[in-house]
């Protein structure tokens, strides 16, 4: 087992200091208002509000406990699960510290299938007690940890959802007559409709648990789809591209994204199988 207590970065840190004084744009954002300030989308700002108590519930939490995939390319690294790096993008936009359990999957230790007797990651202790699911895992800790909120209105968390099933079985098709390209196509252009007329983010101008969902995904599509299919999102989906390049671009998703490396050797059992 490989352990890591990670702690809120300066900027985050930083950031909910200055929510706190004057109710500034998210430092941690800068990145994706500058993307976002092109033909697409001129005249949008990137803002979380109600950021009042954020700062004091993060330094009065203990590290909280998370088991995630390790690396199989390289040691002490995160592997290659978008589930877990929903986990963990959910944590880093809380401004909360986590403790994290590098679990190797070809040798899951005992320790790890007592509190996880399926083997399945990612799992996240929380007041004593051990949590399955991403789903479940993030809104346990929206609930207990309101402040910055990240919850996305009901009318508005299902969009893009389906796009992954139809990532997956583009990527595991083998006959390129199927329908599985055009179904995953499909999908990307509804998105994109989405976001031209609610963007630019999934809940407008806000970073919601949605984006965290569907942002690990994208990014294993987009680098396993390049790899094994030598395919990419079509230029014509601009707000989509965006949308990506944005969420890309968060500092709490380069701090916990997976190494191109490992989701390509993630998905060769499912490619090659």
């Amino acid at each position: 087992m490989s352990t890591a207590k990670i702690t809120p970065s300066a900027t985050a840190l930083s950031t909910t200091i200055k929510h706190l004084t004057c109710n500034l744009n998210l430092q941690n954002h800068a990145r994706v208002r500058t993307l976002f300030t092109g033909a697409a989308f001129p005249t949008r700002t990137l803002r979380r509000t109600g950021f009042t108590v954020s700062m004091s519930a993060a330094a009065a939490t203990e590290p909280v406990e998370v088991c995630v995939k390790a690396s199989v390319t390289t040691p002490n690294k995160l592997g290659d699960c978008p589930f877990s790096q929903r986990v963990l993008l959910t944590l880093e936009e809380k401004h909360l510290p986590y403790d994290v359990k590098l679990v190797d999957f070809a040798n899951k230790p005992d320790w790890f299938l007592q509190i996880s007797p399926e083997g399945k990651v990612p799992v996240l202790k929380l007041e004593d007690k051990w949590i399955p699911d991403s789903g479940v895992i993030t809104q346990a800790i929206e609930e207990k940890f309101p402040e910055p909120p990240l919850a996305t209105p009901p009318e508005k968390a299902s969009a893009g959802s389906k796009i992954f099933s139809k990532f997956i079985g583009f990527l595991r098709s083998k006959d390129p007559s199927d329908g599985t390209e055009k179904a995953l196509l499909d999908e990307l252009s509804a998105f994109n409709d989405y976001l031209k007329e609610n963007g630019p983010l999934i809940n407008g101008t806000e970073v919601s648990a949605a984006d965290l969902s569907l942002g690990p995904k994208l990014y294993h599509l987009e680098i396993s789809l390049g790899h094994y299919k030598n395919w990419s999102v079509p230029d014509s989906l601009t707000y989509l591209k965006s949308y990506m390049k944005a969420i890309f671009s968060l500092e709490s998703f380069i701090k916990t994204r997976a190494q191109p490396e490992d989701v390509i050797e993630g998905w060769r059992p499912k490619v090659e199988g």
